[in-house]
């Protein structure tokens, strides 16, 4: 039973990449990482992002995959690691052949650690 528990761990972990790994890789002149803000809020409510991120909406990326990349790495982020749009959006790539992980801590987590983030524009 305890193999079992681990081996859960093990793959539940494995669909989340920590806030400190995607920083490094964007700061890379050709970027693996491609970060997607998955929220469905209009601007307004949404005030800011993580900088350099992208905004297509959870309820909007399935119409939208043709013009992603399969070649980077999309990292998806929600208001906060309990809300399930970045989950939704990373079973979406991860079903369409995409690597992808969810932001560890989600936007929450990455305002926390006080790491870049920009306004929102319309």
């Amino acid at each position: 039973m305890e193999q079992a528990k681990i081996d859960f761990l093990k793959l539940y972990l494995s669909l989340y990449i920590d806030h400190f790994t995607v920083l490094q890789g964007l700061k890379q002149p050709n970027s693996p990482y491609v970060v997607l803000d998955v929220r469905n809020a209009p601007a307004q409510v949404k005030k800011v992002q993580i900088k350099g991120a992208l905004p297509l909406a959870a309820k909007d990326l399935t119409a939208h995959l043709a013009e992603l990349d399969k070649a980077k790495t999309y990292v998806v982020y929600d208001w906060t690691g309990g809300t399930i749009l970045g989950k939704q959006a990373l079973l979406t790539l991860l079903s369409n052949g995409f690597k992808a992980f969810e932001l560890a801590g989600a936007l929450e987590g990455w305002q926390g650690m006080k790491l870049p983030t920009e306004p929102v524009t319309a």
